[in-house]
């Protein structure tokens, strides 16, 4: 990626993390990259193109700080705790990081043009995070009955909803990192030590609130 581009999309994601997607103007985001509107036209053709390539740029981003410094093929369990851990930094660049891709999860409600790069987005993490728990079963480091893609979908899901809450002021860092480490002990049990009971059918919840 060219020096330029790199420019245009760090200062989208700052404008993004500030403003959110609607306040993303192309005129104000030349400004803040100080580079002329043609350039970004040039480089990414509408908006709409600016902001695939601002997910993408996002994503790979939350890639590289959130790089364990234990070895998947070591501790596949650990990585995936220090990997999700390290999404909660109170680190300039995660935290702009982590408000941008608020947002444009929140504008992809409105903006279906986002949803399939985002969806995809997702679906990698996702499927990372249960790579590293059939990994970790396979190791003996989690119990065989754990169903991982299940538990990596609620693990990454529960890492968003801290981010958010962490961001708005809604809870503190330490609270929001230490109900993840609660969650990973939970949705991940060691062999033989019993995980989260399954939650009850709707049929039974209302059977239950009948008696």
């Amino acid at each position: 990626m060219s020096d330029r581009r790199t420019l245009i999309l760090q200062a989208a994601t700052r404008v993004i993390a500030r403003r959110g997607v609607r306040g993303l103007r192309v005129e104000e985001l030349a400004a803040e990259a100080k580079v002329s509107t043609a350039l970004i036209y040039y480089h990414f053709g509408d908006r709409a193109g600016l902001m695939r390539r601002t997910l993408e740029f996002i994503s790979e981003r939350a890639e590289r700080y959130t790089e364990p410094s234990v070895s998947p093929r070591s501790d596949p369990r650990a990585h995936l705790e220090q990997m999700l851990l390290l999404e909660l930094q109170d680190a300039p660049t995660v935290k702009e990081n982590s408000a941008a891709w608020g947002e444009l999860r929140a504008t992809a409600v409105f903006e279906p043009e986002l949803r399939e790069q985002l969806r995809y987005s997702t679906y990698e993490w996702v499927e990372y995070a249960a790579g590293l728990i059939r990994r970790a079963q396979e190791a003996g480091t989690v119990d065989e009955d754990v169903i991982a893609a299940d538990s990596a979908e609620r693990l990454t899901t529960l890492v968003e909803g801290l981010s958010e809450r962490w961001l708005s002021g809604s809870t503190s860092l330490d609270r929001a990192r230490e109900l993840l480490r609660g969650a990973v002990a939970s949705e991940l049990p060691l062999p033989g030590r019993p995980g989260p009971a399954p939650a009850p059918a709707a049929g039974d919840r209302r059977a239950g609130a009948q008696d």
